[in-house]
């Protein structure tokens, strides 16, 4: 019996963070509305690193990912009074940023690869931790590489930003069957092609 009221008691608890996170985004974007420059920054500041480790995934194309993530945070500040509170706010700005990609990649017909990346440096690890980490994100790169942009998105809404179908089917706009057909395509080929290597990542 304390088991169930203590279950209830964090049923609660996270009924009501989620409460406060609803009325925090709400806040933020009738700010921006305002022309609020400092919660525009706030907002900037919390959702560049997942924009664009989402639309590196999503695009394969390095020299996009700016570009994309900036119109996605210029619709935000243009058109804040777009978000209605009807789903949660990264949501929403998933959903700017996904359209906004496909947009680019559509106009852009060729990938371009990033030269530099190899040379640029990675503060914070050792250099055999930063070659590892770069030998990952070669093979996954490869792997990810074969799939279509929404395959793509997919895998990389579910594995890195841990979301649901449901919320993944909002940001794409399309049924949640079809996130999960996506979903079951994309992790079949991730598999077959990771095999002995990164397999138990999928």
């Amino acid at each position: 019996m304390a088991l169930g009221r203590r279950a209830t008691g964090a049923g609660r608890l996270r009924a009501a963070s989620g409460d406060e996170s609803v009325s925090s985004d709400a806040a933020l974007m009738a700010r921006i509305a305002a022309g609020d420059r400092s919660a525009f920054e706030t907002l900037y500041r919390t959702y560049h690193p997942r924009l664009t480790r989402f639309l590196t995934h999503m695009t394969h194309r390095p020299t996009l990912v700016e570009e994309v993530l900036n119109d996605t945070l210029m619709v935000v500040w243009r058109r804040p009074e777009s978000f209605n509170g009807g789903s949660r706010l990264s949501t929403w700005i998933f959903a700017i940023a996904y359209r906004q990609a496909l947009n680019a990649m559509r106009r852009q017909d060729q990938p371009v690869e990033d030269g530099d990346a190899e040379a640029r440096p990675d503060l914070g690890a050792d250099p055999e931790q930063r070659l590892g980490e770069r030998q990952v994100k070669a093979i996954l790169a490869d792997a990810l590489g074969a799939l279509s942009a929404d395959h793509r998105a997919v895998v990389d809404l579910t594995y890195f930003h841990e979301l649901g179908y449901k919320e993944i089917a909002r940001i794409m706009d399309c049924p949640v069957d079809t996130v999960k057909t996506r979903m079951f395509h994309a992790r079949r080929h991730l598999k077959r092609v990771l095999a002995g290597q990164l397999a138990d990542w999928v």
